[in-house]
């Protein structure tokens, strides 16, 4: 087995990573739903302090799953849809050879 990753790998772990996080996952779906929105939006509809949160918007924005542009004194946050849009892709692509649509994964 070849152990090094492609670029391409590289970033789909990276961005898999980055939502394997509950909250990081919470984000997205946030956004998603929201369109955009500023750090004190979501910091209102998580349990959690606004450098934690902010902590979370970094990972995912470094992942490529977010953008961020600052709107005077806040940042306003959305979806990056290409990030997005390469990682719907990736994920139908991954594993071509498994999991046949009919039928269960193992056979007891």
């Amino acid at each position: 087995m070849n152990t090094t990753l492609t670029n391409e790998q590289q970033r789909l772990a990276r961005m898999l990573k980055a939502l394997g996080n509950p909250i990081r996952f919470q984000i997205v779906e946030y956004l998603a739903a929201s369109q955009s929105c500023i750090t004190n939006d979501i910091v209102r509809a998580l349990p959690l302090a606004q450098s934690t949160v902010s902590q979370h918007l970094k990972v995912l924005r470094e992942a490529g799953l977010i953008l961020g542009e600052i709107e005077g004194p806040a940042t306003c946050y959305c979806l990056d849809v290409a990030g997005i849009q390469w990682l719907k892709e990736q994920i139908g692509n991954w594993l071509p050879g498994c999991c046949p649509s009919a039928g269960p994964l193992i056979q007891l």
